[in-house]
């Protein structure tokens, strides 16, 4: 699509508001450390043979990895040259979907819980004899200190969610983040592992629901703009 994206239809209408271009390129990159970065984590703890309470995060940080390789099939699939559809013109929004919500939001979920484990454990680093056993205290809130610029990065207006839905349900879907996620880490915090499992898997399959209607509603959106705004043909060249 041209940089001077029409906004009303042959009809007279106004035509659906679609992200902006984005470069496939960043995403790919970012494809790539959302793959190995996760999976590497992931692995370490496995290897570790950490106790339960590492669980669930070992199974935030699979996801997290595997939603890479997802997100870089959309991306892959981008296309708006010759014989592109409503599908391929939107690889790449639907792939950067795929990213922030099953790539991004697992890994902010596993990482706080992940830094209190890591920092209290006993069969990645005993106390030397004599020495005082001190909580981190506040300071182990820290990771989760970046939740808060990806709230701003979807509230702003950056990121794709805030092209498919309205304002206020873009609102309730962050503060839903943000809430099972500190729910999530205050139940790894008391030991009650279940009820951590639960919120991080209600979490998960809320994510799950709108990639798929996210998915959806761009190829359907692109579909409309694309029948109310037919591209020009190109000119044979000469």
């Amino acid at each position: 699509m041209s940089k001077d994206r029409a906004t009303i239809g042959t009809d007279g209408l106004a035509l659906p508001v679609l992200p902006p271009e984005r470069d496939a390129r960043v995403w790919a990159r970012l494809v790539r450390v959302m793959f190995y970065l996760p999976g590497f984590m992931a692995l370490l703890l496995i290897k570790a043979g950490e106790p339960t309470a590492f669980g669930i995060t070992v199974e935030l940080l699979m996801l997290s990895s595997a939603a890479a390789i997802i997100g870089g099939l959309y991306i892959g699939a981008e296309s708006s040259g010759a014989g592109a559809d409503p599908s391929s013109q939107v690889g790449t929004w639907s792939g950067s979907l795929v990213l922030e919500l099953l790539a991004v939001v697992p890994f902010l979920c596993a990482v706080p819980s992940l830094f209190h484990e890591l920092a209290n454990s006993r069969l990645l680093h005993d106390l030397a004899p004599g020495a005082v056993d001190l909580s981190l205290g506040p300071s182990e809130l820290l990771p989760m200190v970046a939740i808060l610029p990806f709230m701003l990065y979807q509230l702003a207006g950056f990121g794709t969610v805030h092209f498919i839905v309205p304002k206020a349900v873009n609102w309730i879907i962050n503060l839903g983040v943000f809430c099972l996620i500190t729910a999530s880490y205050i139940a790894n915090r008391e030991g009650e592992y279940l009820l951590e499992r639960r919120f991080a898997g209600l979490l998960v399959v809320a994510m799950v629901i709108v990639v798929f209607y996210g998915v959806l509603k761009l190829r359907q959106m692109q579909a409309i703009y694309d029948s109310r705004c037919p591209p020009k043909a190109s000119k044979d060249k000469s």
